[in-house]
C-alpha cells in the first residue's frame, strides 16, 4: 500500500503557511485567488485542508504557495530537528 502521511500528517507546511498567510493579512480565499493567477488550481477548501494537514502538497505547489506569500520554499519547510 502506497503511504500518503508521516505519523498522520500529509504535509509538513501546514503550521508555516497559515502563519505566514495570516501575517500577511491574507484569508484562504485570496491565497487560493493569486494562486490561480499562477494556474494552480487551488480553491479556498483546498488550502483549509493543506493548513489542516488533510492534503499532500506537490512540489511546484510548494514553489508557488511560496510565491504567492513572498517568501522563499525554505521558509514553509520546517527544520529538519522538528519534524
Amino acid at each position: 500500500m502506497k503511504k500518503t502521511d508521516y505519523n498522520g500528517h500529509k504535509n509538513v507546511i501546514s503550521s508555516a503557511l497559515k502563519n505566514l498567510r495570516t501575517s500577511r493579512g491574507m484569508s484562504q480565499g485570496q491565497l487560493a485567488a493569486k494562486l490561480q493567477t499562477y494556474g494552480i488550481s487551488i480553491d479556498q477548501q483546498m488550502v483549509s485542508k493543506i493548513e489542516h494537514n488533510a492534503r499532500m502538497v506537490t512540489d511546484y505547489e510548494l514553489v508557488y504557495l511560496s510565491a504567492a506569500l513572498g517568501v522563499t520554499p525554505a521558509e514553509l519547510l520546517p527544520a529538519l530537528d522538528a519534524l
